[in-house]
């Protein structure tokens, strides 16, 4: 069994993640999503363990001050982190964690853990994504245009990135993930045991 990984998707507003993430999520059993904290009140039928580990506000800060999150952020008066623990469990057991965030959170995970795979979902033209933003129909014609500035700049931090997939039709960007997590699977430091394989292949 090869050693599991953190697979970050990353993205400007409009390019897809939330679909093409859950599509993953759907295809492969191996892959598991990435359980954040936060500082909110649950919603009607959110439980915890399940769609967040609900904290409180102390309880948050006093794991920020222990280095228990791999990133944290304050959003609209709320914490939001990724909690290492669960990260490292499931990668302990071979498991895929898929993480969903933005491209300052991923900087901040990039900078503390390295068993990780970036990967940058783009849109097919920028003109494409301000008509993604534009159909969804629950922004302001202001909160159109800040998205819109906001991906241009999102977009000097490709570089930070391993791998970059265009989001043209979601069935051809879940493809070219999946090939990379194929090839990242095969990756010789993610195996202990390769001539243990080869041997008991002659063998038989």
């Amino acid at each position: 069994m090869s050693k599991g990984f953190l697979l970050v998707i990353s993205g400007p507003s409009g390019s897809g993640k939330g679909t093409v993430c859950a599509e993953l999520l759907k295809r492969h059993k191996d892959i598991v999503f990435s359980i954040s904290a936060t500082t909110r009140k649950p919603r009607p039928n959110e439980k915890h363990g399940v769609n967040y580990f609900f904290l409180t506000e102390e309880e948050f800060k006093k794991k920020i001050e222990e280095n228990q999150f791999l990133e944290h952020a304050l959003v609209h008066s709320n914490y939001y982190g990724t909690p290492r623990d669960f990260v490292l469990n499931e990668i302990e057991k071979g498991e895929i964690v898929l993480l969903e965030i933005d491209v300052q959170g991923a900087l901040q995970v990039k900078k503390n853990y390295k068993n990780t795979v970036f990967i940058f979902l783009l849109p097919p033209t920028m003109d494409e994504l301000k008509n993604r933003i534009i159909k969804r129909g629950t922004e302001s014609e202001e909160d159109i245009e800040r998205r819109f500035r906001n991906a241009f700049e999102e977009l000097d931090f490709v570089g930070e990135y391993d791998y970059f997939v265009i989001n043209d039709e979601v069935e051809n960007a879940v493809r070219d993930i999946e090939h990379i997590i194929e090839a990242e699977k095969l990756r010789v430091k993610r195996h202990s045991d390769i001539k243990k394989k080869v041997m008991k292949k002659e063998e038989r």
